[in-house]
Protein backbone atom coordinates (compact mmCIF):
# COMPACT_ATOMS: atom_id res chain seq x y z
CA UNK A 1 0.00 0.00 0.00
CA UNK A 2 1.04 3.20 -0.75
CA UNK A 3 0.50 5.92 1.82
CA UNK A 4 -1.45 9.18 1.09
CA UNK A 5 -1.52 12.24 0.99
CA UNK A 6 1.13 13.03 -1.58
CA UNK A 7 3.07 15.22 -2.96
CA UNK A 8 3.39 15.53 -6.36
CA UNK A 9 7.07 15.88 -7.98
CA UNK A 10 7.16 17.82 -11.41
CA UNK A 11 10.63 18.03 -11.96
CA UNK A 12 12.08 19.62 -14.44
CA UNK A 13 8.97 18.64 -16.87
CA UNK A 14 9.46 20.08 -20.72
CA UNK A 15 5.68 21.10 -20.86
CA UNK A 16 2.90 20.04 -18.89
CA UNK A 17 1.90 16.55 -21.03
CA UNK A 18 4.98 15.67 -19.31
CA UNK A 19 3.54 15.56 -16.05
CA UNK A 20 0.37 13.84 -16.88
CA UNK A 21 0.74 11.09 -14.11
CA UNK A 22 1.19 14.14 -11.57
CA UNK A 23 -2.10 15.73 -13.55
CA UNK A 24 -4.52 12.43 -13.46
CA UNK A 25 -3.49 12.03 -9.58
CA UNK A 26 -4.44 15.78 -9.51
CA UNK A 27 -7.74 15.18 -11.15
CA UNK A 28 -9.15 12.40 -10.15
CA UNK A 29 -7.92 12.34 -6.57
CA UNK A 30 -7.51 15.93 -5.36
CA UNK A 31 -8.33 14.71 -1.68
CA UNK A 32 -4.74 12.88 -1.67
CA UNK A 33 -2.67 16.15 -3.22
CA UNK A 34 -1.00 18.40 -0.66
CA UNK A 35 1.24 19.87 -3.09
CA UNK A 36 3.52 20.00 -5.90
CA UNK A 37 7.74 20.03 -6.37
CA UNK A 38 8.54 21.80 -9.33
CA UNK A 39 12.77 22.13 -10.46
CA UNK A 40 14.07 24.94 -11.94
CA UNK A 41 13.38 24.75 -15.78
CA UNK A 42 10.03 23.16 -15.20
CA UNK A 43 6.97 23.66 -17.24
CA UNK A 44 4.44 22.43 -15.77
CA UNK A 45 1.97 23.69 -12.87
CA UNK A 46 -1.02 21.59 -11.58
CA UNK A 47 -2.31 24.97 -9.29
CA UNK A 48 -0.96 23.26 -6.44
CA UNK A 49 1.16 25.04 -3.35
CA UNK A 50 4.87 24.43 -4.37
CA UNK A 51 6.38 22.72 -1.51
CA UNK A 52 9.87 21.61 -0.03
CA UNK A 53 9.62 17.86 0.99
CA UNK A 54 10.13 18.88 4.40
CA UNK A 55 7.49 21.44 4.44
CA UNK A 56 5.17 18.70 2.41
CA UNK A 57 5.75 16.40 5.34
CA UNK A 58 4.88 18.87 8.05
CA UNK A 59 1.92 19.37 5.98
CA UNK A 60 1.06 15.57 6.47
CA UNK A 61 2.31 14.39 3.29
CA UNK A 62 3.37 10.70 3.23
CA UNK A 63 4.75 9.81 0.14
CA UNK A 64 5.96 11.89 -3.31
CA UNK A 65 5.06 10.74 -6.05
CA UNK A 66 6.88 10.69 -9.65
CA UNK A 67 4.70 12.57 -11.32
CA UNK A 68 6.68 12.75 -14.93
CA UNK A 69 5.98 10.62 -17.64
CA UNK A 70 9.26 10.74 -19.95
CA UNK A 71 10.42 8.99 -23.05
CA UNK A 72 11.62 5.85 -21.76
CA UNK A 73 10.64 6.10 -18.43
CA UNK A 74 14.29 6.98 -16.54
CA UNK A 75 14.73 8.79 -13.27
CA UNK A 76 17.26 11.79 -14.03
CA UNK A 77 20.52 12.33 -12.47
CA UNK A 78 19.04 15.85 -11.91
CA UNK A 79 16.55 14.76 -9.81
CA UNK A 80 18.20 12.70 -7.55
CA UNK A 81 19.64 15.15 -5.17
CA UNK A 82 15.76 16.25 -4.67
CA UNK A 83 14.14 12.40 -4.12
CA UNK A 84 17.20 11.72 -1.65
CA UNK A 85 16.29 15.41 0.13
CA UNK A 86 12.58 13.48 -0.27
CA UNK A 87 13.43 10.40 2.43
CA UNK A 88 15.29 12.49 4.24
CA UNK A 89 12.32 14.37 4.89
CA UNK A 90 10.61 11.76 5.71
CA UNK A 91 8.43 10.62 2.97
CA UNK A 92 8.43 7.19 1.06
CA UNK A 93 8.86 7.73 -2.68
CA UNK A 94 6.46 5.96 -5.20
CA UNK A 95 7.10 5.60 -9.21
CA UNK A 96 5.28 4.34 -12.18
CA UNK A 97 8.86 5.18 -14.18
CA UNK A 98 9.96 1.96 -16.48
CA UNK A 99 13.41 1.99 -14.30
CA UNK A 100 13.20 1.25 -10.73
CA UNK A 101 13.07 2.86 -7.55
CA UNK A 102 14.82 0.06 -6.41
CA UNK A 103 17.44 -0.26 -9.15
CA UNK A 104 18.86 2.70 -7.63
CA UNK A 105 21.76 1.98 -5.13
CA UNK A 106 21.89 5.85 -4.18
CA UNK A 107 18.11 5.96 -3.19
CA UNK A 108 18.15 2.25 -1.83
CA UNK A 109 20.94 3.69 0.31
CA UNK A 110 19.03 6.89 1.71
CA UNK A 111 16.17 4.75 1.83
CA UNK A 112 17.30 1.85 4.31
CA UNK A 113 19.26 4.62 6.18
CA UNK A 114 16.07 6.91 6.56
CA UNK A 115 13.94 3.46 7.21
CA UNK A 116 11.46 5.66 4.13
CA UNK A 117 9.65 3.05 1.51
CA UNK A 118 10.41 2.72 -2.27
CA UNK A 119 7.04 1.79 -4.41
CA UNK A 120 7.66 1.04 -7.93
CA UNK A 121 3.96 0.95 -9.40
CA UNK A 122 5.34 -0.55 -12.88
CA UNK A 123 6.14 -3.94 -11.57
CA UNK A 124 3.83 -6.59 -12.23
CA UNK A 125 2.54 -7.90 -9.35
CA UNK A 126 1.82 -11.70 -10.30
CA UNK A 127 2.86 -14.32 -13.13
CA UNK A 128 -0.17 -13.50 -15.80
CA UNK A 129 -1.36 -16.81 -18.14
CA UNK A 130 -0.81 -16.18 -21.83
CA UNK A 131 -4.37 -15.70 -23.29
CA UNK A 132 -6.79 -18.29 -24.51
CA UNK A 133 -9.35 -15.79 -26.25
CA UNK A 134 -12.28 -17.49 -24.21
CA UNK A 135 -15.44 -15.86 -24.45
CA UNK A 136 -16.07 -14.46 -20.76
CA UNK A 137 -19.22 -13.42 -19.09
CA UNK A 138 -20.07 -9.73 -18.56
CA UNK A 139 -19.68 -6.81 -20.57
CA UNK A 140 -16.54 -4.65 -21.43
CA UNK A 141 -15.40 -0.89 -23.06
CA UNK A 142 -11.99 0.14 -24.06
CA UNK A 143 -10.76 3.45 -25.07
CA UNK A 144 -8.63 3.64 -28.09
CA UNK A 145 -6.95 6.75 -29.57
CA UNK A 146 -5.65 8.07 -32.94
CA UNK A 147 -2.26 9.24 -30.71
CA UNK A 148 -0.71 8.39 -27.41
CA UNK A 149 -1.72 10.71 -24.04
CA UNK A 150 -5.56 11.98 -25.41
CA UNK A 151 -7.59 11.19 -23.10
CA UNK A 152 -8.13 7.11 -22.99
CA UNK A 153 -7.34 6.76 -18.89
CA UNK A 154 -9.83 10.33 -18.41
CA UNK A 155 -12.12 8.98 -21.01
CA UNK A 156 -12.39 5.68 -18.74
CA UNK A 157 -12.60 6.99 -15.34
CA UNK A 158 -15.15 9.67 -16.03
CA UNK A 159 -17.41 6.74 -18.11
CA UNK A 160 -17.27 4.88 -14.78
CA UNK A 161 -18.21 7.45 -12.66
CA UNK A 162 -21.34 8.30 -14.88
CA UNK A 163 -22.23 4.32 -14.60
CA UNK A 164 -22.06 4.06 -11.25
CA UNK A 165 -23.80 7.61 -10.69
CA UNK A 166 -26.91 5.79 -12.55
CA UNK A 167 -26.32 2.76 -10.23
CA UNK A 168 -24.57 0.48 -13.35
CA UNK A 169 -22.25 -1.88 -12.60
CA UNK A 170 -19.12 -1.07 -12.98
CA UNK A 171 -15.22 -1.34 -12.51
CA UNK A 172 -12.48 1.17 -13.77
CA UNK A 173 -10.10 -1.16 -14.80
CA UNK A 174 -6.06 0.51 -14.81
CA UNK A 175 -3.67 -0.87 -17.01
CA UNK A 176 -1.09 1.97 -16.75
CA UNK A 177 0.78 3.96 -14.19
CA UNK A 178 -1.52 6.78 -13.70
CA UNK A 179 -4.52 4.12 -13.11
CA UNK A 180 -2.69 2.35 -10.81
CA UNK A 181 -1.64 5.04 -8.39
CA UNK A 182 -5.50 6.77 -8.94
CA UNK A 183 -7.01 3.49 -7.70
CA UNK A 184 -4.75 1.61 -6.04
CA UNK A 185 -4.99 -1.80 -8.02
CA UNK A 186 -4.58 -2.58 -12.10
CA UNK A 187 -2.04 -4.09 -14.58
CA UNK A 188 1.53 -1.96 -15.96
CA UNK A 189 0.69 -3.67 -19.09
CA UNK A 190 3.84 -1.78 -20.43
CA UNK A 191 6.12 -4.04 -17.90
CA UNK A 192 4.67 -7.57 -18.80
CA UNK A 193 6.46 -9.91 -20.83
CA UNK A 194 4.92 -9.66 -24.27
CA UNK A 195 3.49 -13.13 -24.54
CA UNK A 196 1.51 -12.76 -21.46
CA UNK A 197 0.34 -8.78 -22.11
CA UNK A 198 -3.29 -10.26 -23.46
CA UNK A 199 -2.98 -12.50 -21.43
CA UNK A 200 -3.20 -9.84 -18.18
CA UNK A 201 -5.74 -8.16 -19.69
CA UNK A 202 -7.80 -11.40 -19.61
CA UNK A 203 -6.83 -11.98 -15.66
CA UNK A 204 -7.67 -7.84 -15.16
CA UNK A 205 -11.07 -8.40 -16.82
CA UNK A 206 -12.59 -12.31 -15.72
CA UNK A 207 -16.25 -13.32 -15.72
CA UNK A 208 -18.92 -11.25 -14.32
CA UNK A 209 -22.20 -10.73 -14.12
CA UNK A 210 -24.05 -9.51 -17.49
CA UNK A 211 -24.93 -6.63 -16.70
CA UNK A 212 -21.46 -5.40 -15.45
CA UNK A 213 -19.33 -3.09 -17.66
CA UNK A 214 -15.30 -3.29 -17.12
CA UNK A 215 -14.39 -0.04 -18.26
CA UNK A 216 -11.04 -0.50 -19.64
CA UNK A 217 -8.34 2.26 -19.73
CA UNK A 218 -6.54 2.20 -22.94
CA UNK A 219 -2.78 2.65 -23.56
CA UNK A 220 -0.69 3.52 -26.84
CA UNK A 221 -2.24 3.86 -30.08
CA UNK A 222 -2.20 1.13 -33.14
CA UNK A 223 -1.01 4.24 -35.14
CA UNK A 224 2.04 4.81 -33.44
CA UNK A 225 5.42 3.25 -34.41
CA UNK A 226 6.59 3.13 -31.06
CA UNK A 227 3.47 1.44 -28.93
CA UNK A 228 1.02 -0.31 -30.72
CA UNK A 229 2.36 -3.23 -29.30
CA UNK A 230 0.49 -2.50 -25.80
CA UNK A 231 -2.86 -1.63 -27.92
CA UNK A 232 -3.30 -4.52 -29.89
CA UNK A 233 -2.16 -6.69 -26.43
CA UNK A 234 -5.96 -4.39 -24.79
CA UNK A 235 -7.57 -4.89 -27.88
CA UNK A 236 -7.27 -9.00 -27.91
CA UNK A 237 -6.90 -9.44 -23.86
CA UNK A 238 -9.98 -7.44 -23.34
CA UNK A 239 -12.22 -8.49 -25.92
CA UNK A 240 -14.60 -5.77 -26.08
CA UNK A 241 -17.91 -5.31 -26.53
CA UNK A 242 -17.95 -1.37 -27.15
CA UNK A 243 -14.96 0.86 -28.68
CA UNK A 244 -14.81 4.55 -27.75
CA UNK A 245 -12.69 6.38 -29.72
CA UNK A 246 -10.41 8.99 -28.45
CA UNK A 247 -8.75 11.49 -30.05
CA UNK A 248 -6.96 15.40 -29.42
CA UNK A 249 -7.64 18.02 -32.31
CA UNK A 250 -4.60 20.24 -31.98
CA UNK A 251 -1.62 17.78 -32.36
CA UNK A 252 0.45 18.18 -35.33
CA UNK A 253 2.11 15.00 -35.19
CA UNK A 254 2.17 11.59 -33.33
CA UNK A 255 3.79 12.44 -29.61
CA UNK A 256 7.37 11.63 -29.89
CA UNK A 257 7.30 11.33 -33.97
CA UNK A 258 7.44 13.95 -35.67
CA UNK A 259 7.35 12.50 -39.07
CA UNK A 260 4.09 10.57 -38.27
CA UNK A 261 0.47 12.51 -38.38
CA UNK A 262 -2.32 10.88 -36.68
CA UNK A 263 -4.41 8.81 -38.58
CA UNK A 264 -8.49 9.95 -39.44
CA UNK A 265 -10.88 8.62 -36.73
CA UNK A 266 -12.71 6.75 -39.50
CA UNK A 267 -9.38 5.07 -39.96
CA UNK A 268 -9.09 4.56 -36.36
CA UNK A 269 -12.52 2.67 -36.00
CA UNK A 270 -12.11 0.87 -39.30
CA UNK A 271 -8.57 -0.52 -38.02
CA UNK A 272 -10.03 -1.38 -34.22
CA UNK A 273 -13.40 -2.73 -35.80
CA UNK A 274 -11.11 -5.47 -37.59
CA UNK A 275 -8.54 -6.29 -34.80
CA UNK A 276 -11.36 -6.59 -31.80
CA UNK A 277 -13.55 -8.96 -34.06
CA UNK A 278 -10.85 -11.55 -33.88
CA UNK A 279 -12.29 -11.98 -30.65
CA UNK A 280 -15.63 -10.83 -30.35
CA UNK A 281 -17.70 -10.06 -34.05
CA UNK A 282 -20.46 -8.19 -31.99
CA UNK A 283 -18.07 -5.29 -31.11
CA UNK A 284 -19.39 -1.91 -31.94
CA UNK A 285 -17.73 1.71 -31.75
CA UNK A 286 -20.07 3.20 -29.71
CA UNK A 287 -18.88 7.26 -29.20
CA UNK A 288 -16.01 9.83 -29.66
CA UNK A 289 -14.41 11.36 -26.95
CA UNK A 290 -11.91 14.49 -27.69
CA UNK A 291 -10.26 15.73 -25.66
CA UNK A 292 -10.51 19.74 -25.89
CA UNK A 293 -8.39 21.14 -23.41
CA UNK A 294 -6.76 23.45 -26.63
CA UNK A 295 -9.60 25.03 -27.42
CA UNK A 296 -12.35 27.59 -26.20
CA UNK A 297 -15.83 26.45 -25.34
CA UNK A 298 -17.36 27.69 -28.54
CA UNK A 299 -14.93 26.65 -30.54
CA UNK A 300 -14.98 23.02 -28.73
CA UNK A 301 -18.68 22.53 -29.01
CA UNK A 302 -18.74 23.45 -32.62
CA UNK A 303 -15.94 20.98 -33.41
CA UNK A 304 -17.66 18.05 -31.29
CA UNK A 305 -21.32 19.00 -33.24
CA UNK A 306 -19.58 18.63 -36.46
CA UNK A 307 -18.07 15.47 -35.49
CA UNK A 308 -21.12 14.14 -34.39
CA UNK A 309 -22.51 14.75 -37.41
CA UNK A 310 -19.95 13.38 -39.92
CA UNK A 311 -19.39 10.06 -38.05
CA UNK A 312 -23.35 9.62 -37.29
CA UNK A 313 -22.54 8.44 -32.87
CA UNK A 314 -22.07 10.70 -29.93
CA UNK A 315 -19.04 13.01 -29.48
CA UNK A 316 -18.38 14.80 -25.98
CA UNK A 317 -15.21 15.89 -24.04
CA UNK A 318 -16.41 13.65 -20.86
CA UNK A 319 -13.87 15.56 -18.50
CA UNK A 320 -15.22 18.55 -19.21
CA UNK A 321 -18.67 18.13 -20.56
CA UNK A 322 -19.61 14.93 -18.91
CA UNK A 323 -20.04 11.05 -20.06
CA UNK A 324 -23.47 10.95 -20.13
CA UNK A 325 -23.81 10.86 -24.05
CA UNK A 326 -21.23 7.67 -24.12
CA UNK A 327 -23.36 5.99 -21.39
CA UNK A 328 -26.39 6.44 -23.37
CA UNK A 329 -24.50 5.01 -26.30
CA UNK A 330 -23.99 1.64 -24.53
CA UNK A 331 -26.94 1.86 -22.64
Amino acid sequence: MIDTPYLLFLGDAPDPLAAKVAQGIRDWRPEHCVGQLRMDGCKADLKLPDMTPAEAAAAGARTMVIGVANRGGVISPAWKEVLVEALEAGLDLASGLHKLLRDEPDLVTAAERTGRGLHDVRVPSEAYPIANGRKRSGKRVLAIGTDCSVGKMYTALAMEREMRARGMKATFRATGQTGILITGSGVPLDAVVADFMAGSIEHLTPDNAPDHWDVVEGQGSLFHASFSGVTLALIHGSQPDALILCHEPTRSHMRGLPDYQLPSLASLSETGLHLARVVNPAVRVVGISVNTAGLGEDEARAYLARLEKENGMPAVDPYRHGAAALVDALE
